[in-house]
Parts: C-alpha cells; structure tokens; sequence
C-alpha cells in the first residue's frame, strides 16, 4: 500500500491467501435500501482484521467524509467511491433497456485510486445530479471518457450494463461494453466483479464472466454487494426496504432481495466459500493497495473580498470600521470604544478573517440597499464592535455589555459564524445576489438528512410486520416526553418508561420493538439545510459533491460539517416571520395613516423605553409580539412586568426549559418586583448580576465572574463557559482547579469560592447567550411598540404572515375581537390580496378566499384601479378580465361575502349570478369580435340592451353564513359559535387549544369547542371511529374517536357541535391532535338566553303554589328568564314571562326543589350529558385520571 494511509503495509500480510477488502459496500446513505452504519461497518471491518473497506452508496457520496474520517480513526484505509447510476444511451436522453426493458439506468461500481480520481468521482457524481437526473443521477461513457483518470472501476452487480446484456442471452453486447470499458480504462483500471449471494441470476452469469474477462485479458474480483454489517441484520434490512416502497413484509410479489447473505462477511468466510478463486479474492486486497485518495480538510477556501481600489482586506475593513465607528459614538472616539474597536480588528487580522467580515458585510449593505429587512443580530455576533461598526448587527455590545470573546475567542482558531436574519419572502434574492457576486459555480446550499426517529421507527416497524395500527400507536404513546424538544432514544426509553419494558415481554410487541432498535436512526431522506449556505474561494465543484434538489437549487452532497471541516465557508441565511410582519406594517402605516415609519431608525428606537409599549407588556397582552406569544410566556411577562429593555433580553433568556425547570424566571420575576429581597454571595458580585437582580441569567456573567473574581483572561473565560455550557465533566475539572486556584490567590475564601462554583455548574442547566437574547430582544420591542402604537396595521401584517397557518390564524382573529378592532369579510372593492388595515378595521385578503388564487386577485383589483370601484355585480362582470368569470372563483366568492359590500345578499346573487355572467361573457366575445363600436353606449350593437337582472333578498341563516365562512376562509370571521359562551366553557375546560403545543405528550387535557369535518372510518376489523377537528376562538387541533368512544357518543358528534371533549395529547414532530375518550354536551341554553320553563296545571295555580314557586325562585337568584307555562284541561296552555326579579341560576338545586314542591314533571331538566369510553376498552395507560 501506499506509504502514510490508514492500514499500510497491512493488505501485504494478508495477500498470501488469507484476507479480504470489502470493495461493494452499501451504507446508511443508500437511502432506505442500505442499512449499514458507518461507525458499525467499520468496526466490523477492523475487528476482522480487514485491512480496508469501501463505501459505494447508490448514485451519490453524501458519506464520504463521515467514512473517510471514522476509519482512518480506526486504522482502516477508507476506499472513496460510488456505485453510479449510468444512463442507457446518453444522459441527455429518457429511455429504458435493460434485460427486462424497463430499466431506466445500469449500475457501475468505481472507486478513487488517487487523489485525482477523486476529484473526478466528485465530478461524475456531480454532473450525474446536475445533468443526467431521470428519477436516477445518471452519468454515461461521454462523461467517463472526459473524467476516469485516477479511477477503477469494476464492471458491477447484476444490474449493470454487462450483466443485463449477459442476462438477455447477448455475449456479443456484453463483450463490446467490456472491451470499450478495457479501452477507456486499461486492464490495470477495469476489473470484471463476481458476485454470488445464492441468487440464480449471479450463478448464470458467473461463468460467462470469467469466460469474457479471460478472452479480454481482464482481471476479475470478488465482491459481496453488502447492504448491512451483521447477519442477524437482515429482517431489520427488509423491513427497511417495505419503508422504501410502502409495502408490508407480507405482500406477495413486494420488492425483497433473493438471499440473507448482503452483510459484511469475514475475510474467512470469502476464503471458505470461494477457495477456487484466490486470485479473484487477492485482487480485492491489491485494489485496496491501490487506492489512497484521502479528502483534504482544512484547506484555506475563505473567498477574497473584490476591494475598491487594491486596497488590502484588512486595510478597507478598518477604514470601514473606523467610519461606522465615528458615526455611532462620535469623532473623536471615547478611549474605551477605540481601544475596543482596536483590540478586536486585531484579532480579527490575526485569526484571517477581515474577509469574512467584508462579506457579511456587503450582504447586509445589499439587503438594505434593496429594501430587504436585515434583523438587528442572532446568535454570539452581537457581541462583536466590529460587526456593530460595518453595520452587520445593530446591537451596541459596549452599551449591553457583551463580550468580544463570546463570538471569537483568539485561543482557538476556529472560523467565526455570523447569522443572518433576512425578511422571509426575500431570503432567495440574498441567495441569488452572493451567487452573483461571488459566482454562480461558488454559492450553493447544504443538504441534510432525515433520521428514523424512535416513534416512527416503532410505527413503521409495526405497519410492515403487519401488526394493526393500535400495537405501534400503543407502544409509541409509552415513549417518554421529549425533554428540552429532544426526544428519547429507544434505549433510553427502555430505562425510563416501565410500560414500554413491561410491553416489551409480549412477543408481539417484542418483535417490533427489537425491528425498530435496528432501524433508529437511519437516514431517511434526504433535504435542505433550512438556512446554511456554502460561498467557496474556488468552484465548489473542484472541492466538494453537488446536486440539484427538487425545487432547482444547488446543494452540497456533504452535510454542514464535512463542508466546514474541509474549509468552506458556511453562512445561515435565516428567513424571520416577523422581520417580513415589521415592514408590511411600515407599508401598511404609510398607506392607511400617512406617515412614515422606520423601526430601524435609532432616532424613533432611542433607549427602548417607549412607555406605552411596557404599558402593553405588562398586561400580559404580547399574543403576536415576536418571542412573547405563547401562553406560558405571556403570564411571565404579566408576572415580571418588563419596564426597561434589559427586562426584555431577560425574559428571552428565561423562559426555556432549565430555568422554567428551576424556577429562575420565578426567582428574576419578584426580585425585579420587590416581592424577595436581591441578595448575592459576595459584595463582588453585585457588579456582575445586578442587572439581573443577583440571578445569573447569561453566559457572560459567568465569563465575568471568571476574569473578574478568578483572574481568567476573556479567552479562558470562554473555554470555561464552552465546558460548563456542554458539560464536559473532564474539561470542567481542570477548570474547577483553575477557578479555585485564581480566586483563592484573589483573597477570596474558600467556602465562597466552592459555593460559586457550585452555583456555576448549576448554571449549565439553563445559562443563555446574552447577545442573542439583545438582539432579538429588539426584534421583540418593535414588534411590541408597533402592537402599542399602530395595532390595526399591525394586526393586518401578523394575520397576512399566517393566513397559510390554519393553526395561528384563528388565533390571532380572535386577539383582533379582544382588541376591539373589526375584521371584515373580503371584499370585491376594498381588499387586497392580503390582510389589509382601512381605518379601524382590517379587511380579508380576497387571495385568502378558497380556489382564489393570486392571480385572479391581481386581475380584480387591476380593473377597478384602471377602471373605477364596482357599483354592483353586473359592473363587476363588465370590468374584470374574461379570465375572472370563472365559475369556482366567482361561486367561491360570493359565498365568502365578497360582493355583500355591493348591496348583494349571498343566496340571492348564487341564485341569479350565472344569468349576469353569461350576459357578460356575451359582450366581452363581441367586442372581441369586433361587432361593437367604441361609441356605443352599451347594448347598442346589437338591438336593445337585456333587461338588468335583479338581484333578489334573499340571504342564507346565520348558522350557514358561519359555516360558509369557514368553508371558504378556513375559520370563522363576523362571529363565532362561540361567541357568549366563554365563560360557561371555560369552567368545564382546563385547556385552551392554542395551549395543546405546551402540554406534554400523553397528557389529559379538557377542551371544548366546535365539531368540523366530522369523517367516519373503519378499522381493518370493520368497527367505525372518527376523525374531526375542533375549533375554539384559539385555534383547532385534529381530535380521533377510535371504536369505544366513537360507538357511546356517535349521536352527538355532529357537524357544527359545541362539545366539551376529554383526551389524550398525541405529539408527532410538530404537530399535535387529541385522542378523546369522553365528550360531553353541554347545556347552553344559559348563554342562548332561553327561560327556564316552570310547567303548571291551571288547577294547581292557587296563591298558595304561587307564593311557594316566587319562594323557590327567589332562592336560587340568577340571570336566566323564568316563564310559567299554563297547561288548561284541554290540553291548551299559555305561557308568561315572570319578571326580571325572578331571574334564576339554572343549577341542579333549582331543579330539585321545584320538582319536590310540584312534582317531576314541573320543568326541564337539561342535564350536561357525559359520555364515555367503556374502561375496559382503553389500555390502562391510556385511562384519563
């Protein structure tokens, strides 16, 4: 072997007759089709005494760095390579061959010899995604003639080019494609591969093979096509080849491979089974011999930044720096800011990095120039003067105290990493524009790549063993709750939840579980990098894989680590929600009130000290205000009542999981209030967590703690905070050394000293970064002083930046009706597409309406900007384009209330609209025709104009005008079911909607709302349940009824129903329904207004009965109406209404003592009605308390 590669000199040992490489080597990457782990192949390989290993995914090279870096790591020499894809014909082409006729590509197995090889395997890969993808990448002899220097390539498994040809009975076809491999390649380059896993296909085309390599004077070599490490990993391997295709283990004729023997075999066993074909076996190890082509990390790929005028890069960013500098704190600078901004340009020039500033810069110089809203900081870069100065953040570190060393710490040379939040509409312009600035060729983005998490694994291992949906639903409700959004590993499941390890002795449930250990944490799929994008100083082509993704962007093949780890630079460009609500306000403000608004203008900032904007905040009234909406946070913010911005950046830092888990947010809350003394350990530390009321909140103050009681310099400080913050427990005790150390030689005492340390580590579960909580603490007032001061355009921006979200919009419709600002229906002359502010009121987005797209809003409001308001429907028809006549538009549109502004009823104008159109379309085809002259008034060319047609008065009820709303707008506008009957149903709920995302998974919840989309369906076994949505002023959430519950209380789960509902909180991912096991019905007639009806024969209506019923009434004193109904002996009966005075509270006390004063049939008593699931058809687990 080549001299300086892992495991050299080994094969040598091996060669004489006793070892094997594998060179055919399927792994995790090969999506859902291999099932091998790098880090277990290559310890299988290396246990066996393998001198080296390939890696030949199918088609692609997402593994190679994770395989190149893991076993050298071991001593293992990594093998690049790819089984590719090759087009039948040319790339360029769309056709199948094939011995069957259907293939659409053949497979090749090629490996890098060198390291010019793999370069050229990156290209071949490359252009395999960039221009040859037909379902497959497919590359084709064009490309292997211009790229296989530096490869071998062996002529592959039974679904390549020879053995298709071999496999059709064509020894001629198979001979003609090896000898053009011969040629291109050199018998030293092209090997003949033998393959026999006991499939009778490989076993028929074995000795034509060696018959044709011999002819051809060709070498053969024995692979074993490995899918997955162990034998015992063979089940879980066809289990994960039904994911792939959606079938079960069951299924005849499914997709499966034809024998257990695709795992990584021991080089005895090769030697055992194939003892005829020494040579054969020895060529693996030769090959292996051959190929060194290690991937080059940490190469010096940083782009240069085109400065004016030759100037050198670190010369243009202090001049840059310098200028911002002076405009910030004034000329001349104050010493603290100069010496500042001095030591951190030093670093900077030291560490390399001037360009990476001058880059960032000018993409946020950019995005402002072009009205792209640019946020003011995320992450640690807050904390740089010098990224304040070029204008990169809009947070002063000096004035918050951030630290320099947070962000780039001079002790260890790591590439700094700016954020950037873009406007989330625009961040593909920013894409585009580095990719014009710096090349097309040296910008794309970065792939990712989905894992089977451990619920799925469950679900799906139970859906392919065929096991009804209930067992992997059952087992993956006994999974713990995520903690800090991280879910459970199967094997820490195991350990804490005893259902799953009682379930676990079942063998039905067993099985799965043991299938679904196997198949967590495989790679899925794979997707984009929702921010990382890669610039490079050279096309990205000559240092790393790419590919095209679906939608047409270039990515990296290597995830963001690999990218990083060889040199390019990585950027996150962030689309931010709320930076895109923040400039449709401006836009909103300027159009409906006149005035111009920049809420990046430091002159309208000032201090953040706005005192109708903290007034808002401490009502606790933040729903829509960037980082304050969620319920949990929005009763911290009542309880801290924030009146500074300092208490805004703690608020962010606070409310997390550690310090919620600790109660810090309690401890920060009635400190700031006066409710709990401010005490601190030391007098010294009244410096460092004073603004934070003696809580450390932030990691800074435990950096400060460092330098300033210990004696650290700010870089120590921050390998401190590195070590505590990841609790690396070997790091952390030299470090406690050191701490100790500094502070005891400080004079402190040592009681105090371990006290603080202690107080440190304990800070670990919950410290933040206090740049960060700055930065989008700024983002937080603005959003919080627009909501204060301009809530109508505000409110219509943060509906538009959801009206795609079927779970917030309701939401914040219903903070509109809380705010008293009205939300009309759309309408035909004053909406817009979007959400849009007139007055006091905000209007529908006509886009927002059902089968209305953009496009034919565009047309609609076009005609009447060109053309005039429309007076009426007819005029509507006149003057919008042909195109918006459509039936499903126009249907749609009326329905949703878009012409009622018009003077038209909903049901009146469906029933006539269709005469109107048509009479439209009529003389929009004869002007088309021509038989119209532009002098004519209309209907004069062609006989008197058609009678107008009336519209009639005719309109739907109210409950149906609600519920088109619905339909058509996807929650309710002018009113709610709900509406009145809040405070009745918040006495029987314990949840809100809007709050299911905070309670655990598998917790018991009380809801109540409006029953939607009711859908009936069956089980396999034929029993009905239901699925439905349930909505509340809050939100909706998908609710299920399985059998049991579906079969008690299928008469009252009905469209349109106001139910009281009992469930489970089901979490998948992000989403979240309820299963319910109780619904309850209850009795609205309180909030409907109706009277309690007291029912009396004519001959019990004496004074004495009268007295005695005002006596009961007066008893139970309420705001319901009593009437008195008067039954006559001929069956006729008047009804009185009793006056206000005798107004009741509809309880059962009230009911019981009219019936035992006149007995049972005096009144109705409509009981709340509960039904319920039967016990015992609920698994125990699932039982509500």
């Amino acid at each position: 072997m080549a001299s300086g590669g892992a495991g050299a000199g080994a094969a040598a040992g091996a060669a004489a007759g006793r070892g094997f490489v594998h060179l055919h080597v399927h792994t995790e990457y090969s999506m859902l089709d291999g099932a091998s782990r790098i880090d277990d192949l290559v310890a299988a390989v290396a246990a066996d005494g393998q001198p080296a290993v390939a890696i030949t995914d199918h088609g692609n090279l997402f593994g190679l760095v994770e395989f190149d870096r893991t076993a050298r790591a071991r001593g293992v020499r990594p093998i690049l390579g790819s089984e590719l894809y090759q087009a039948i014909g040319s790339r360029h082409d769309q056709q199948q061959g094939g011995a069957d006729g259907r293939q659409r590509a053949h497979h090749l197995t090629v490996l890098a010899e060198s390291p010019v090889g793999y370069r050229n395997l990156m290209t071949l890969s490359t252009r395999a995604y960039l221009e040859g993808y037909w379902y497959k990448p497919r590359i084709d002899m064009e490309l292997l003639e211009a790229h296989h220097e530096g490869l071998i390539v062996l002529s592959g498994c039974l679904g390549s080019e020879v053995n298709q040809h071999l496999l059709r009975d064509d020894v001629d076809a198979a001979r003609r494609s090896m000898a053009a491999y011969r040629d291109l390649l050199g018998p030293d380059r092209y090997l003949v591969e033998l393959q026999d896993h006991g499939i009778p296909d490989q076993r028929r085309v074995w000795p034509e093979l060696e018959r044709l390599a011999a002819e051809l004077g060709l070498r053969t070599v024995i692979t074993n096509d490995t899918h997955y490490t162990r034998a015992d990993d063979v089940a879980a391997h066809d289990a994960l080849l039904c994911i792939q295709t959606g079938s079960k283990l069951s299924d005849p004729g499914r997709f499966r491979f034809e024998s257990d023997r695709f795992h990584v075999r021991s080089a005895a066993e090769m030697r055992a089974e194939f003892a005829d074909h020494g040579p054969a076996l020895d060529a693996t190890l030769e090959v292996a011999e051959r190929c060194d082509a290690p991937i080059e990390l940490g190469l010096d790929l940083l782009p240069r930044f085109p400065t004016p005028g030759g100037v050198g890069e670190a010369e243009h960013l202090r001049d840059l720096v310098m200028e911002g500098a002076r405009r910030r704190y004034g000329d001349p600078l104050p010493s603290a800011v100069a010496d500042r901004v001095e030591y951190e340009l030093r670093v900077i020039e030291q560490m390399g990095f001037p360009a990476y500033f001058l880059i960032v810069a000018d993409l946020c110089r950019h995005a402002r120039s072009v009205g792209i809203r640019v946020g003011p900081g995320r992450g640690s870069a807050g904390g740089s003067v010098v990224a304040y100065c070029t204008d990169i953040t809009r947070v002063d570190p000096i004035r918050h105290g951030l630290i320099f060393e947070r962000f780039l710490n001079p002790a260890r040379k790591e590439m700094p990493d700016i954020d950037i939040d873009f406007d989330d509409r625009r961040r593909g312009e920013m894409i585009r524009y580095a990719a014009e600035r710096y090349g097309a060729d040296h910008v794309a983005q970065i792939v990712t790549f989905g894992t089977i998490k451990a619920k799925s694994a469950i679900r799906d291992a139970a859906r392919v063993l065929d096991q009804p949906f209930k067992v992997g639903d059952d087992l993956a409700k006994m999974m713990p709750p995520a903690v800090q959004g991280v879910d459970a590993t199967l094997a820490e499941a195991l350990k804490k939840s005893s259902e799953l390890r009682a379930a676990r002795e079942d063998p039905t449930y067993r099985e799965v579980l043991e299938v679904a250990e196997r198949l967590e944490g495989l790679k899925r799929h794979h997707g984009i990098h929702a921010a990382a994008v890669i610039i490079g100083a050279r096309p990205l082509g000559e240092v790393v894989p790419l590919m095209r993704a679906e939608g047409g962007e270039t990515l990296t093949q290597y995830e963001m680590d690999a990218a990083q780890a060889i040199g390019l630079l990585k950027m996150d460009f962030l689309g931010l929600r709320n930076l895109t609500v923040i400039s449709d306000t401006e836009r909103h403000v300027r159009a409906n009130r006149g005035v111009e608004l920049d809420m990046d203008d430091p002159a309208l900032l000032g201090d953040m000290d706005d005192p109708r904007t903290y007034e808002m905040l401490a009502t606790g009234e933040t729903l829509g205000v960037f980082q304050l909406d969620s319920a949990g946070m929005q009763a911290l913010v009542r309880r801290l009542r924030p009146t500074r911005f300092e208490d805004i950046s703690a608020l962010l830092a606070l409310y997390r999981p550690g310090p919620l888990g600790m109660d810090m947010h309690i401890a920060f809350a009635d400190r700031k209030n006066g409710l709990e003394a401010v005490t601190h350990e030391h007098p010294d530390l009244a410096a460092i967590l004073g603004e934070t009321h003696g809580v450390i909140v932030y990691q800074e103050q435990v950096m400060k703690v460092a330098t300033d009681l210990c004696g650290f310099t700010m870089a120590e400080a921050d390998a401190l905070r590195k070590a505590v913050g990841k609790k690396q427990r070997k790091l952390m005790e030299a470090q406690r050394e050191k701490f100790l150390s500094g502070a005891l030689a400080k004079g402190y005492e040592r009681d105090f000293v371990a006290r603080l340390w202690d107080l440190i580590e304990k800070f670990a579960e919950y410290g933040f970064n206090k740049a960060h909580t700055v930065a989008y603490g700024v983002v937080s007032y603005q959003t919080a002083w627009l909501k204060a001061h301009h809530p109508v355009e505000y409110m219509a921006a943060l509906l538009t930046s959801v009206r795609n979200n079927k779970d917030t919009k309701p939401l914040y419709l219903n903070e509109c009706r809380r705010m008293g600002i009205p939300v009309r229906l759309p309408d035909v002359n004053d909406s817009e597409a979007d959400f849009t502010p007139r007055g006091e009121e905000v209007l529908f987005g006509l886009a927002a309406v059902r089968g209305v797209g953009e496009a034919m809003v565009e047309r609609i409001v076009a005609a009447r900007t060109e053309q005039g308001r429309f007076t009426d429907f007819a005029d509507f028809c006149a003057k919008v384009d042909a195109t918006v006549l459509n039936r499903t538009v126009l249907e749609n549109l009326i329905r949703a209330g878009a012409f009622v502004g018009l003077g038209h009823p909903r049901r009146g104008l469906l029933e006539v609209h269709e005469a109107i159109v048509a009479e439209a379309v009529a003389r929009k085809r004869a002007e088309a025709a021509g038989q119209f002259s532009l002098f004519d008034e209309p209907g004069s060319g062609g006989g008197e104009p058609p009678a107008a047609v009336e519209v009639p008065d005719h309109e739907f009820p109210a409950g149906e005008l609600l519920r088109l709303e619905r339909e058509l707008l996807g929650l309710y506008v002018s009113a709610h079911p709900l509406d009145g009957a809040e405070a009745l149903l918040e006495r029987l709920v314990d949840t809100r909607v809007v709050e299911l995302g905070e309670r655990s998974d598998g917790a018991t919840v009380r809801i109540a709302g409006v029953l939607t989309a009711p859908t009936k369906k069956y089980t396999r076994k034929g029993d009905a349940y239901l699925t439905a949505t349930v909505e509340d002023h809050t939100g909706q959430v998908e609710v299920v009824c399985w059998p049991s519950t579906y079969l008690v209380a299928h008469e009252v789960l009905v469209e349109d129903a106001v139910l009281v509902l009992r469930g489970r909180v089901e979490r998948r991912d992000e989403s979240v329904k309820l299963t319910v096991d109780e619904v309850t019905t209850p009795d609205l007639s309180e909030v409907q207004g109706a009277p309690v009806v007291v029912r009396l024969d004519a001959a019990q209506c004496t004074p004495e009965a009268v007295a005695r019923l005002e006596s009961v009434l007066g008893n139970h004193p309420g705001v319901a109406p009593v009437a008195l109904e008067v039954r006559e002996v001929d069956g006729t009966a008047r009804r009185f209404r009793l006056g206000d005075r005798l107004r009741v509270e509809r309880r059962p006390g009230l009911f019981g003592e009219l019936k035992a004063a006149f007995g049972p049939e005096v009144v109705e008593d409509r009981q709340v009605r509960t039904l319920r699931a039967p016990a015992e058809d609920v698994p125990s687990y699932r039982r509500a308390g």
